[in-house]
């Protein structure tokens, strides 16, 4: 006996060839979306941290901004404090000068043959004006200035001869340049 399928098979397997791939194609769209969503999600999220990331940075950068200008200004104000200090220190190691300066021309002033009128101070020059008995007494007096600490150098300005109280004496006026320190 013959038997005879009269049943279209290819027919039915087409459609069923056709169920697995609408089957296979929906999967994969599904799958396709779901990793899309995930993708979106988890880039969303991370844009998320990294806005927060930045605004923390520059909120940061604000307070370090202001912090540096503090101390900016600290160092404009210990700066100043430091130029005071020394201005300080300079009066401070100078203040004696002056009266050990004049002691020091006090003892190299001859008695009885040099009498100083006038005293000058300009920065670090001095001029000293006076009177004494002649010439080789003016040259002695500048030679134990130029000797002394204080004097680096001296310079006779001008010398003429003055009568007073009868005696002829010699006015004079003399340049000296202090010494630093």
């Amino acid at each position: 006996m013959i038997r005879i399928n009269l049943l279209p098979y290819r027919e039915t397997a087409r459609k069923e060839n056709l169920k697995q791939q609408i089957t296979i194609i929906a999967g994969t769209s599904v799958i396709f979306l779901l990793t899309l969503i995930y993708l979106h999600i988890s880039l969303s999220s991370s844009v998320g941290a990294m806005e927060k990331k930045i605004k923390d940075g520059e909120s940061r950068l604000e307070v370090l901004t202001k912090k540096l200008g503090d101390i900016e200004v600290f160092k404009k104000d210990k700066k100043e404090v430091e130029q005071k200090l020394a201005v300080i220190k300079s009066l401070e190691e100078n203040r004696l000068f002056p009266v050990r300066m004049m002691d020091e021309l006090a003892m190299l002033v001859p008695a009885k043959d040099i009498w100083l009128e006038k005293l000058t101070e300009t920065g670090p020059d001095i001029r000293i004006e006076g009177v004494a008995r002649d010439n080789v007494t003016v040259a002695r007096f500048m030679k134990s200035l130029e000797l002394s600490s204080f004097v680096a150098s001296v310079s006779l300005v001008s010398t003429k001869q003055r009568e007073i109280s009868g005696f002829k004496l010699q006015q004079f006026t003399l340049s000296c340049v202090l010494k630093k320190g």
